[in-house]
C-alpha cells in the first residue's frame, strides 16, 4: 500500500506523516513553514465572484478552519477540479458526495498537499498552503487501506508519530497520549496486540488513533469504511461521529455512498464534472435539492416533466403529461414554462379503498423491504414511478402484486419544481 501511493509523486517521508505518523515535524515547525508561506502569492485563475457555488450558512473568519478559493486542478487536458470555493466550518463534520471522477477526491488531496492547484489557493486558518508540503500541514488522513505496520503492536504503530517528534518526547509522555488514544477508540486492552489479530473494524480503529494523536486541526479519510461489511459500516459511523464530537476537531469525508453522507455530516458538499453543485445540510439537499443531478443522486426520486400553468406564493400549477394538475413548490424564481418536477418515493401513498386518487398505475415490481415495501409503477401517460410503502400502510391495502392496478395520491404541495441545469 504504501509503494502504491508513493507512485502517486509523494515521497516516502510524506506518505509516512499523512497516515499520521507526523515524522520529525514537531507542531511548532509546522506553524513556522506555514507562517514562511502565508506571503505566498498564487495568480488566480478566478474571481471569488465567479466561483460556481455561493455557499449557505457561509462560515466568519473565526469560524473558518480551511478554505478552497478558486481552485482549480489541471492534469493535462483533464480538469479535475474546476474553480472550487467553500469554507469550511471550525469543528463540523463535512462530507464531499459524488459519483467516481466528480473531482472530491482531488479537492481532498488538494486540501491534505499531496496536489497543488494549478489556479487558485487552499488556506488552513486563514493562511495560504498551496505550495506548503504535506507533513508540514496540521493535518492527518486516514486512507481507506490503513496502512498499519504488522510487525509493530497496536500501541506501538498509535504512537509511532510521536517517537519521531524533534525534540524527543520523554517515554512516559507517549505512553500516555497512546493510552489516552487507544480509549478515545475503545481500544483500552488491545495495546499489546497485533494489528493483524484484529478485525476490520479493530483495524480503522488503530488507524483514527494514530490520526489523532498528533492533535490536527484537520482529520480528512478517504473513504475508510469502503471495505467494511454493511453491518459493521454502520457501527463504524456512529463510532466515528461520537469521536468527531468528543474531539472536536474538524473531519472532512470523501465518500460516494450517499447513505454514509447524510447520516454523518453536518454539512454535505454535492459535487460533479469538477464544480461544486450544491452545499447544505443532509435535509436541505434531501428536501430542496437544487437541480435534477442533485435530486438524482441524493435519495431516489421521481422525475416528472410538466406545464406550468400558473404561479402564486411560492407554488406551481402544474399539468403533466397525461392532463392531471397538481400543485407544486418551487426552489426558487421561475419563469420557465416546462418544469422538472422531483418528488421522493416515500411522498406518494397508494390508495386504500374509498379514496380519491389522481393517477392510475400498474404494478410492475414489488419488492419487500422489512419496515417498508417499494413499488415500481407505470403510470397512464407518465412512465415509471416509485412509491415507498410503510408497512402499516400495505396491510390497509388489500396485498396487491405485480400486474395488479394501483391508484396514487399526490398531495398538494408535494415535491419540488427543480432549478434549470447549469
Amino acid at each position: 500500500m504504501l509503494f502504491m501511493i508513493y507512485t502517486t509523486g509523494c515521497d516516502f517521508l510524506t506518505v509516512l506523516r499523512m497516515y499520521g505518523i507526523g515524522v520529525g515535524v514537531p507542531q511548532h515547525e509546522r506553524t513556522g513553514m506555514l507562517d514562511a508561506n502565508a506571503e505566498t502569492e498564487i495568480r488566480m485563475g478566478v474571481s471569488r465572484e465567479q466561483g460556481t457555488q455561493s455557499i449557505q450558512g457561509h462560515p466568519s473568519d473565526e469560524d473558518c478552519v480551511a478554505e478552497f478559493v478558486g481552485a482549480t486542478k489541471r492534469f493535462g487536458a483533464i480538469l479535475a477540479a474546476d474553480r472550487i470555493n467553500l469554507r469550511i466550518r471550525r469543528g463540523e463534520f463535512l462530507s464531499f458526495l459524488g459519483p467516481s471522477g466528480c473531482g472530491k477526491t482531488t479537492a481532498l488531496r488538494m486540501l491534505a498537499g499531496f496536489e497543488a492547484p494549478s489556479d487558485g489557493m487552499v488556506r488552513i486558518d486563514g493562511q495560504d498552503v498551496s505550495r506548503v508540503p504535506a507533513y508540514a500541514r496540521p493535518v492527518n488522513m486516514v486512507f481507506q487501506h490503513y496502512a498499519l505496520f504488522p510487525h509493530m503492536t497496536v500501541a506501538q504503530n498509535i504512537g509511532y508519530g510521536l517517537r519521531q517528534v524533534r525534540p524527543k518526547l520523554a517515554k512516559s509522555e507517549i505512553a500516555a497520549r497512546v493510552e489516552a488514544a487507544l480509549a478515545k477508540v475503545r481500544l483500552d486492552a488491545f495495546g499489546a496486540r497485533r494489528t493483524w489479530e484484529l478485525s476490520g473494524g479493530q483495524q480503522q480503529r488503530v488507524a483514527l488513533a494514530r490520526a489523532i494523536i498528533n492533535e490536527p486541526k484537520l482529520l480528512l479519510l478517504d473513504e475508510p469504511m469502503a471495505a467494511l461489511d454493511a453491518k459493521l459500516r454502520g457501527e463504524m459511523q456512529r463510532e466515528l461521529l461520537d469521536l468527531q464530537r468528543s474531539l472536536g476537531i474538524t473531519f472532512v469525508l470523501v465518500t460516494h455512498d450517499q447513505e454514509e453522507a447524510l447520516s454523518m455530516s453536518d454539512r454535505i458538499c454535492i459535487m460533479g464534472a469538477g464544480r461544486i453543485v450544491q452545499v447544505g445540510t443532509p435535509q436541505d439537499l434531501y428536501d430542496r435539492p437544487r437541480n435534477r443531478y442533485v435530486a438524482d443522486f441524493v435519495g431516489k426520486a421521481n422525475i416528472l416533466n410538466g406545464e406550468v400553468l400558473s404561479r402564486q406564493a411560492g407554488l406551481a400549477r402544474i399539468a403533466l403529461a397525461e392532463g392531471t394538475e397538481v400543485l407544486v413548490p418551487e426552489a426558487e424564481a421561475d419563469t420557465r414554462r416546462h418544469v422538472d418536477i422531483a418528488v421522493r418515493p416515500e411522498a406518494l401513498r397508494l390508495a386504500v379503498p374509498g379514496e380519491d386518487a389522481m393517477l392510475r398505475a400498474r404494478i410492475t415490481h414489488r419488492t419487500f423491504l422489512g419496515d417498508h415495501t417499494e413499488y415500481l409503477l407505470q403510470a397512464d401517460g407518465i412512465g415509471a414511478l416509485q412509491v415507498n410503502v410503510p408497512r402499516q400502510a400495505e396491510r390497509a391495502m388489500g396485498g396487491q402484486g405485480v400486474g395488479d392496478e394501483v391508484h396514487i395520491l399526490w398531495t398538494a404541495g408535494t415535491g419540488l419544481v427543480l432549478a434549470a441545469e447549469e
